[in-house]
């Protein structure tokens, strides 16, 4: 199984990206999706998570209202929505697959390689 991130970039304070993962081989979005982050110098982060059945998301404090997650199905691929994007947004973004929404990464079993996210001010 790979998942493969892609969409980051370097965009300006305000702007907007949206991230994709897409899983190869079987629907595997289930039961849980993530996305974490990782700024240079500290530790990967929780974004938000989705339990698919429930429609249960989570969603850190400081990107409620900035920041979707969503899934295509058909394509197998999941989606991070960002918009007004701030400096301190700056990081590697991963997808990763887990069985609960919780925001210990230890807890998720396969990711994604990473894609990176540059915020200018």
């Amino acid at each position: 199984v790979q998942l493969q991130a892609s969409g980051g970039g370097l965009v300006q304070d305000g702007s907007s990206l949206r991230l994709s993962c897409a899983a190869s081989g079987r629907s595997f979005w289930s039961p849980v999706a993530a996305w974490f982050r990782q700024a240079p110098g500290k530790e990967r982060e929780f974004v938000v998570g989705i339990r698919w059945s429930r429609n249960y998301i989570l969603y850190v404090d400081d990107v409620k209202g900035r920041f979707t997650i969503s899934k295509n199905s058909a394509e197998n691929t999941i989606y991070l929505e960002m918009n007004s994007l701030k400096p301190e947004d700056t990081a590697v973004y991963y997808c990763a697959v887990g069985s609960n929404v919780v925001r210990d990464s230890s807890r998720y079993t396969y990711w994604g390689q990473g894609t990176q996210v540059t915020v200018s001010s």
